[in-house]
């Protein structure tokens, strides 16, 4: 990670969250949980919070080109928010002691060119996909490694991004009003 980059603010306050925790743990024996969260969408996402998902399809509902950076070849996986709900509820239940860090998302990766292309095809529409210069520091790929989550929270995710997608159009669609 770049430590003076972009998304330096980002990457670093997340180390620093886990450090602080793990330091106030270990010197005051407060039972912890800790949970790395990987890319998650759903309904109640603010049309204007500049995640991926959220920008896709309000391009594509508003009839504005898809910006996608770089070649669309990076990958990301997307969680959707009722399984990492589920995730969540599962890791405060595990017994005193279990601190993690657990990896919380969905190991099924898509590249942001398929991301495009499934919105497009589920809202339908003029959009057409415009490329960009990819940002500084922005990673190629993005996949959890969820055995963790698996062996001690017997947690996998269910909803697919089809699936999920679906619910979330029908919300921004609701949202923006178109």
């Amino acid at each position: 990670m770049n430590p003076i980059g972009l998304r330096a603010c980002y990457d670093e306050g997340k180390r620093c969250a886990e450090t602080l925790f793990f330091d106030y743990h270990r010197q005051h024996d407060m039972d912890i949980k800790v949970a790395r969260i990987f890319n998650t969408y759903g309904p109640r996402m603010h049309p204007k919070d500049g995640r991926v998902v959220s920008n896709f399809i309000v391009q594509a509902l508003l009839g504005e080109d898809i910006t996608i950076f770089g070649d669309g070849q990076q990958s990301r996986s997307f969680c959707y928010v009722d399984d990492l709900i589920e995730a969540f509820v599962r890791l405060m239940n595990t017994e005193r002691g279990f601190t993690g860090p657990v990896n919380m998302g969905n190991p099924c990766e898509f590249t942001m060119l398929a991301l495009a292309e499934e919105v497009l095809k589920q809202v339908g529409g003029k959009s057409k996909l415009t490329f960009h210069l990819l940002p500084q520091d922005d990673p190629k790929q993005r996949q959890p490694d969820i055995s963790l989550a698996k062996d001690k929270l017997n947690w996998e995710p269910k909803v697919s991004l089809q699936d999920g997608l679906k619910e979330t159009i029908h919300y921004f669609k609701k949202t923006l009003d178109v």
